[in-house]
């Protein structure tokens, strides 16, 4: 039987189907992918990632895989591990490796985060930390290094996008007094980037850093961004003044940047 095509001339979505199918027909008790969906465009990578843990789940097959994909790495797995030069930062579920980042490192890395110049209000394990007009309890202090749980010891807040809350500013409205700089359509999400001029050391980090507004950079002062459910964003246009308050949820802190 002639066949029509040989495996150079299969595009890589199918190159990456074959060489699963391979690896699985062994029957392996464990099953490691080492960043196998980085050389496919958007769509195809969706769709294998899809049937990769269709067929994890269906198999039954302990399987370790290999990203630098965050997002990858979030909709695929039951437990997220990260590393740092070597070492296991955490290891938990995807949730809790977004929500409640173990170090200021995960946080970063894992998504887009704000830090916010903050003050230690309340110290002890129930501590509660001053940040943009609002007491916050802590959730932990991050890492070796991280200041101490003093009263009024500085710190830096490190808060997810979505905990920002941003409305246009009005004679009732509460929260750090704030000028839209650039705004970006996600979809179900718009994400708002906000000049913050009385919160000096206000910066993005992890891998919303290369996405602020043209002309500013992440050492900026005063950046915060925000995303917001599209249909709540109305008129919040650049140069629209506003005020942003944080989500009452405790949050991460470490020490400052310097």
């Amino acid at each position: 039987m002639a066949v029509a095509t040989v495996p150079h001339q299969l595009s890589g979505g199918q190159q990456q189907r074959i060489a699963l199918a391979r690896a699985l027909a062994i029957e392996p008790r464990v099953l490691l992918l080492d960043e196998p969906l980085s050389a496919l465009d958007a769509q195809v990578r969706a769709q294998l990632r899809d049937e990769i843990r269709s067929l994890q789940t269906r198999l039954g097959i302990t399987t370790l895989f290999v990203t630098h994909d965050q997002e990858e790495a979030l909709s695929m797995a039951d437990r997220v591990g990260v590393m740092r030069s070597g070492q296991l930062e955490q290891i938990a579920a995807p949730e809790v490796v977004y929500a409640w980042p173990r170090t200021p490192f995960v946080a970063e890395f894992v998504g887009t985060v704000n830090r916010l110049p903050g003050r230690l209000a309340t110290a002890g394990a129930d501590g509660t930390v001053e940040v943009i007009g609002q007491r916050l309890p802590v959730l932990e202090v991050g890492e070796a290094g991280a200041p101490a749980r003093g009263l009024g010891a500085s710190v830096d807040v490190l808060v997810r996008p979505e905990a920002v809350v941003v409305k246009a500013a009005t004679g009732a409205a509460e929260g750090a007094a704030g000028t839209v700089v650039a705004r970006s359509f996600r979809g179900a999400v718009t994400r708002v980037q906000v000049e913050l001029p009385g919160i000096a050391r206000a910066v993005v980090g992890g891998t919303g850093a290369s996405e602020i507004a043209d002309g500013m950079t992440a050492s900026d002062a005063g950046l915060v961004v925000a995303d917001l459910a599209t249909f709540e964003v109305g008129d919040l246009a650049p140069g629209a003044s506003v005020r942003v308050t944080l989500a009452d949820r405790p949050v991460l802190v470490t020490t400052p940047a310097a």
